[in-house]
């Protein structure tokens, strides 16, 4: 690490006794909103409470030492949670563990090849497709809460989501949410009432997590079972966090280093797999509610877990009395400010392409419960897309010289494998003139089927006794030419 690295590493750590004040009371008042989501999340996973709150106290330990991004809240999110949520179904907890500690190695050896730059081809569409399909997932994740449950159950959903959505109106110093959890864990106690609480859905913390390895056989059958769930878990993980980070970046007006924090992120999922917990990834609501709360440091995550895990410890009789209702209701608000509602308005406004990119990201990943197959499909379309608009602006003119016997032609535009086909039909390779001259000044030439493409018309023009002329080629497309078809610019 260089003197300016390091300086800039302490200086995240420790910017005065006021910013240390404030990342403190941020971190802690951060935890508030992530114990709901992170035992909501557990539950939509289909794990214990414990395993989520576990990932989320040692992945913040982690990633306050080696993430990219100071201030961000990391935990077991939503989007990792549904991806899970298949494997823990089919082959139980251990498979999970394992899949976790396989897709944080995924992720550091992402972040140490800083590949990080591929996010860059997630176009806007996608993006928007992405947290759409997070947040219709995440509602209907809900659904099998609300099917064959007493009116008891509805009402306190409804009262729930009354709470969260009113109860800023009169004070923002308690997340609603926290006191949607109160509120209701309250009124059960005081009113029995044949409701699901969380006790019922797992065991929660009654320690600290320990060290240990999942209890799965070490073969490639196992491999074969956890892969492909590891892998769609270090994407959707990676593509979130990156989205997060963004978020921190442009609120704070900073940088942040993406392939740190691609790393940091892989060695805090290998920490939360080997301590029992499930793979997470950069939570936006909990990182935003940090940073209002005045959280600029790496100290304000490293209090969020800590100070997690405390409250799960001591307040352990507590957590267990809450109504599985008050949770539905939180994940439905999820559900709700994580949609982009504006999209649906875009669909007629943007272009075509555009909105069948964002849709069929949607359509993808709500078919297939992958988060990561709706984005490979999404990250397709729009390189597609990209292509056929790129293709369609090559132009080629052509001009009749009598005096001279000879044909012009002109290309202008990007002559590539999706265009290079479309270059040699405007080409009469039958031409009668006794000469052609063909001007490359306002076209580049970009892969080697553009050079294919041009060898095979140059070729068979002279093969018909017509002397061909090459002119205007770029130093990089004249490059290109000299290295794949070195004879076509002679004669």
């Amino acid at each position: 690490m260089t003197s300016i690295n390091l300086s800039r590493y302490r200086a995240e750590w420790f910017g005065g006794f006021a910013a240390l004040r404030r990342d403190v009371l941020a971190g802690m008042v951060g935890t508030f909103a992530l114990i709901p989501e992170v035992i909501a999340f557990s539950f939509v996973a289909g794990v214990d409470p414990e395993v989520g709150l576990f990932a989320s106290f040692v992945m913040a330990i982690v990633l306050s030492l080696f993430g990219g991004r100071p201030a961000m809240i990391s935990g077991a999110a939503g989007s990792v949670a549904l991806v899970a949520a298949a494997l823990v179904a089919t082959h139980g907890l251990q498979y999970l563990l394992a899949a976790t500690i396989l897709c944080g190695l995924i992720q550091v050896v992402f972040g140490l090849l800083r590949l990080d730059v591929l996010m860059r081809f997630v176009s806007r569409s996608v993006r928007t497709g992405f947290v759409n399909a997070l947040a219709i997932l995440i509602f209907s994740a809900q659904l099998p809460q609300m099917i064959d449950v007493t009116w008891h159950t509805y009402a306190l959903i409804a009262a729930g989501l009354a709470i969260i959505y009113l109860m800023p109106r009169v004070t923002t110093v308690i997340p609603s949410p926290l006191i949607c959890i109160l509120a209701l864990t309250v009124l059960t106690v005081l009113v029995p009432m044949p409701v699901t609480t969380v006790a019922e859905l797992g065991r929660l913390p009654e320690a600290l997590p320990h060290f240990f390895l999942p209890d799965i056989p070490l073969n490639l059958a196992t491999l074969g079972i956890i892969a492909p769930y590891a892998l769609a878990m270090a994407v959707v993980g990676l593509l979130e966090s990156m989205m997060t980070a963004s978020v921190v970046d442009e609120q704070t007006e900073t940088t942040s280093s993406k392939a740190q924090e691609c790393t940091g992120l892989g060695l805090a999922n290998l920490a939360a797999g080997l301590f029992g917990g499930i793979a997470g990834c950069g939570m936006i609501g909990q990182t935003v509610g940090n940073l209002r709360y005045g959280g600029t440091g790496r100290v304000s995550t490293l209090v969020a877990g800590v100070f997690l895990l405390v409250l799960m410890v001591v307040l352990r009789p507590w957590v267990a009395a809450v109504p599985v209702a008050a949770l539905v209701a939180i994940m439905i608000m999820v559900s709700i400010s994580t949609f982009a509602w504006d999209s649906l308005g875009n669909l007629l406004r943007h272009p075509r392409p555009s909105s069948l990119v964002m849709l069929a990201t949607v359509a993808v990943t709500v078919v297939t419960h992958n988060l990561a197959a709706g984005v490979t499909v999404g990250v397709l379309l729009s390189g597609v897309f990209f292509a056929f608009k790129v293709m369609r602006m090559m132009q080629v003119t052509v001009e009749y010289d009598a005096a001279t016997e000879t044909r012009h032609y002109r290309v202008a535009g990007q002559v590539f494998f999706a265009s290079a086909e479309a270059f040699a039909d405007h080409f009469d390779l039958r031409d009668t003139a006794r000469r052609v001259r063909i001007d490359l000044t306002a076209a580049h030439l970009w892969d080697v089927t553009a050079v294919g493409a041009l060898e095979g018309v140059v070729t068979r023009l002279r093969r018909h006794g017509i002397a061909v002329e090459l002119v205007g080629l770029n130093q990089a497309s004249a490059i290109l030419v000299d290295r794949h078809a070195p004879l076509i610019q002679e004669g």
